[in-house]
């Protein structure tokens, strides 16, 4: 990005290319694509599931697993 050429940041291509060649020049090929991946969308209805998931589960219970979990920790 030090060389002096101007990029056009209005233009998503020629950003998301600019950010690929830092990352690659700082990372390493591997090391971008590692990091990119930490930004997956990931897939789903997460609010939908989590609703289906909890449904029958009341907050005494949540409360008494989340103890069971505490004391196996320690």
């Amino acid at each position: 990005m030090n060389s002096g050429v101007a990029i056009d940041f209005r233009n998503p291509a020629v950003v998301r290319k600019a950010g690929m060649d830092a990352l690659k020049k700082e990372l390493g090929t591997v090391g971008a694509a590692y990091f990119i991946r930490q930004f997956g969308t990931g897939y789903g209805d997460y609010t939908r599931d989590r609703d289906l998931i909890f449904e029958d589960f009341t907050l005494d219970e949540l409360i008494r697993e989340i103890k069971k979990i505490d004391a196996s920790h320690n």
